[in-house]
C-alpha cells in the first residue's frame, strides 16, 4: 500500500550531501585519533558517523513540516505486519546461501572448503571499546533508519526504482570510503593486505544495496525488515573463515542475484511513476 506524500517535499541532494559530508568529517577525525597510542576515543567519532544517516533523516523530515513524512517514517518503523511472512524464508536465507555458494565456487580456484566452512572464532576487525557484534547491530539499525526512513525514498520520488536502486547503492558505497583511513577498521585492514580486496569491498556494496532495496519493497517498505536483512548481511560476512578470494567470488554471486531480481521484477524497476510507501 502506498501513501500520498507529495514527492516535491523530498530533498535528496540535501540529504545525501549533508550525510556524506558529516560522516566524512566524523570518520576522518576518528581516523586521526585511531593512530594515537592507546586512544580508544576514536570510536566516539566512528559512532557519530554511523548515526549520521538517521540524524540527518530526522532533521530533514521535521524541517519539512510535512505530517505525511513523519507518519510514513513511524509506520514503516513500527508496523511489524508489513513484513511478508511468506517471503520470510528467502529473506532470512538469501545472504547465508550466497556465502556458502561462494565458498563452494571458490574450490574451483584452489580455496579450501574445509577451512572456509569452519565457524569463525573471532571477528575480522577490532572496534576499540565497542564490542564488534554490537557495532554490527548498530550499523544495521542506524543506517537503515536513515536509508529506508528517508534516503532511498527521496531518490525514488524522482527516479525509477532501477535508477534509485543504482544511485543509492553507489552513494552507500561512497559513504563507507573514509573508513579506509581508520586504523583497525575492516576497510583499513583489507586495504593494507591488498588494494584489490578494498576495491572489491566497495564494488560488492552496490549489489547488496540493490538487494536490500528490493527486500524492503517486498516487505512493504518496512524499516524493521531492512534492519534485520542488513544485520544478516553483516553476520553472514563474519560467520565463516572465508578468504578474500571467496569474497570476490561472492561479489559476482550478488550481482547475479540482483540481475535475477531485476529480470523477474521489470515492471517494478522500470515503470516511470514514482510511488511512496505509507
Amino acid at each position: 500500500m502506498h501513501g500520498k506524500t507529495d514527492t516535491k517535499v523530498y530533498r535528496p541532494i540535501l540529504y545525501f550531501v549533508s550525510t556524506l559530508a558529516f560522516t566524512t568529517l566524523f570518520w576522518l577525525l576518528g581516523a586521526f585519533l585511531s593512530f594515537q597510542e592507546n586512544n580508544g576515543y576514536y570510536m566516539v567519532f566512528l559512532l557519530l558517523g554511523l548515526i549520521t544517516p538517521f540524524v540527518m533523516a530526522i532533521i530533514i523530515i521535521f524541517a519539512t513540516k510535512q505530517e505525511s513524512l513523519k507518519k510514513s517514517f513511524f509506520k514503516k518503523l513500527v508496523e511489524v505486519k508489513r513484513i511478508d511472512v511468506n517471503f520470510l524464508p528467502l529473506f532470512l536465507l538469501l545472504m547465508p546461501i550466497s556465502v556458502i555458494l561462494s565458498i563452494l565456487l571458490s574450490s574451483m580456484f584452489g580455496e579450501s572448503l574445509a577451512d572456509q566452512l569452519t565457524i569463525a572464532e573471532g571477528f575480522s576487525f577490532s572496534t576499540g571499546f565497542v564490542p564488534v557484534l554490537l557495532l554490527l547491530l548498530l550499523a544495521a539499525i542506524f543506517e537503515e533508519l536513515g536509508w529506508r526512513g528517508y534516503g532511498f525514498e527521496s531518490l525514488r520520488a524522482q527516479l525509477t526504482f532501477f535508477q534509485a536502486s543504482i544511485l543509492f547503492s553507489v552513494l552507500w558505497s561512497l559513504w563507507h570510503l573514509p573508513l579506509i583511513f581508520v586504523n583497525h577498521s575492516y576497510q583499513y585492514e583489507i586495504l593494507q593486505a591488498n588494494p584489490w580486496y578494498a576495491i572489491n569491498f566497495f564494488i560488492s556494496i552496490i549489489p547488496m544495496g540493490m538487494i536490500i532495496s528490493w527486500v524492503c519493497h517486498k516487505n512493504n517498505g518496512s524499516i524493521l525488515a531492512a534492519i534485520l536483512f542488513h544485520f544478516l548481511i553483516n553476520i553472514s560476512q563474519e560467520a565463516f573463515e572465508i578468504t578474500q578470494t571467496t569474497k570476490i567470488i561472492q561479489t559476482f554471486v550478488l550481482f547475479f542475484i540482483a540481475f535475477i531480481i531485476i529480470f523477474y521484477n521489470k515492471e517494478l524497476y522500470f515503470r516511470s511513476q514514482s510511488k511512496e510507501f505509507e
